[in-house]
């Protein structure tokens, strides 16, 4: 989308709200009912009426980096059948990510206490294979996939002949790029181990001090790529033994959420674990799976490839899905 060459009074002010505090962007209730619809259609997200600051507050820095003035001029660019790129970008701004190394602990010592010793012994007695594969749906800016892959690194190495990989997706390709990167202040490594440091992070020095890295080891066990989780059914290969949607479903309207649940279910593997997030139940959702302990549930009803049988790599593939990108970046030692 071109910048428009003539600024003009509407996009002055803009500017002058930036240097003064929050803007004061003007949106109507039906302009606004255009946006809730737009938004929803595109992502499943349902904006509720008392988001009217939200939606004015992220997107005024698109509108002032566009020189658009008004709130309904900018609804036009996204709102055309040729605005999918201008779309991509307000969903960007919209949506929230907030993320953390080993968020809701309780999960994952679920995953190093019970899961991975039962995948292990099912290995020893040839009742599985040892290729698992892993889905954070809704990674955010990374931790969650990375934390991920530190524990499957650590507890299922290569070294016994584990094949492990981690798909990471997500709707915004900001915060895509800054997984990639796997590269972050070292107060957001607070909640990781003395031990995980040491093996899977780089201290940044001189001037990368103040950062840590995610060593290359780690990153390369995991897949990114951009997943619209309200456009199904998803072109992702699974099944998956496990499937991390966390703090997502909770922005989707009932109907979106549903169908979520039934697109998420169709890729987990028979006995294979979803994990959402404390404020989310699904319960009443699905019929086939059944709650272990709360935010954890197990899929009951059989697939087409049992969990324990080999399958094919679980790479993303479709026109939504971005492939992988190498990452060179370094924090250093």
């Amino acid at each position: 989308m071109p910048q428009r060459s003539r600024p003009d009074k509407g996009a002055a002010e803009l500017r002058q709200a930036d240097v003064s505090g929050p803007p004061q962007l003007s949106v109507t209730p039906a302009l606004f009912r255009e946006f809730q619809q737009l938004i929803y259609s595109e992502t499943g997200i349902w904006l509720a009426a008392s988001k009217t600051a939200l939606l004015t507050g992220r997107l005024f820095r698109r509108l002032l980096n566009l020189n658009i003035p008004s709130l309904k001029e900018y609804y036009e660019i996204v709102a055309a059948p040729d605005g999918f790129e201008e779309r991509a970008r307000m969903i960007d701004a919209i949506t929230t990510n907030e993320t953390r190394f080993f968020r809701e602990p309780r999960q994952f010592d679920f995953l190093v206490q019970e899961v991975f010793p039962r995948w292990k012994s099912e290995a020893e007695k040839s009742l599985r294979s040892k290729r698992v594969r892993i889905w954070s749906a809704g990674c955010s800016s990374g931790e969650e996939p990375y934390t991920l892959a530190m524990l499957l690194a650590q507890n299922l190495p290569s070294e016994e002949g584990w094949d492990t990989r981690v798909l990471a997706t997500d709707i915004s390709n900001r915060v895509l790029e800054k997984a990639r990167r796997g590269i972050y202040d070292s107060a957001r490594a607070e909640g990781i181990s003395k031990d995980l440091l040491r093996k899977f992070m780089l201290k940044g020095v001189a001037d990368q001090e103040g950062l840590v890295k995610v060593k290359v080891s780690i990153q390369e066990m995991i897949d990114f790529a951009r997943l619209n989780l309200n456009v199904g059914p998803y072109s992702v290969q699974g099944p998956f033994d496990t499937i991390l949607c966390r703090n997502v479903l909770i922005y989707f309207s009932p109907d979106s959420r549903k169908r979520a649940v039934a697109n998420l279910v169709s890729q987990l593997a028979a006995n294979g674990f979803l994990f959402v997030g404390h404020a989310e139940n699904l319960s009443s959702l699905s019929t086939q799976l059944r709650s272990v302990e709360p935010t954890i549930y197990v899929r009951t009803t059989s697939t087409t490839e049992q969990s324990g049988s080999p399958r094919e790599s679980s790479s993303p593939t479709g026109a939504d899905l971005e492939g992988q990108k190498a990452i060179a970046t370094s924090a250093g030692k």
